[in-house]
């Protein structure tokens, strides 16, 4: 079951990526199938800028509260960035890359957390 502690950096980094306007936001709850982590974030956005404005408003989120990612991944191509913080991983993906690896459909058994009533979520 996913900690109170994962659940408040996914609310918080869901908040940052609604921040900037990033679309179809969900959060999965992978803690029964996964040791290494408590929850997945997704979010996608049409354009790398984007992609990158988003990874940079959820760090910033997340340090604010005292969290630094373990790693990053794919920020180069600004087309799939993964942001690892142990208890959750972030995946910020160009819209592209979100329908092409429906990540979605891999963790569809799991649980969807619910998200603050504030994050909005633009939708394709």
């Amino acid at each position: 079951m996913i900690t109170d502690h994962a659940r408040e950096l996914v609310h918080a980094a869901a908040r940052a990526a609604s921040d900037k306007l990033a679309e179809d936001i969900v959060a999965f709850d992978v803690s029964e199938q996964l040791v290494i982590t408590d929850a997945f974030l997704l979010c996608s956005a049409g354009n790398d800028r984007q992609v990158r404005s988003i990874v940079d408003e959820i760090e910033d989120r997340l340090r604010e509260i005292g969290v630094q990612p373990l790693r990053r991944e794919g920020e180069r191509d600004g087309r799939w960035v993964l942001i690892d913080y142990a208890e959750i991983v972030v995946h910020v993906q160009h819209t592209e890359e979100r329908q092409f690896y429906a990540l979605e459909r891999l963790w569809r058994d799991c649980p969807l957390i619910e998200l603050p009533a504030d994050v909005t979520s633009s939708s394709r």
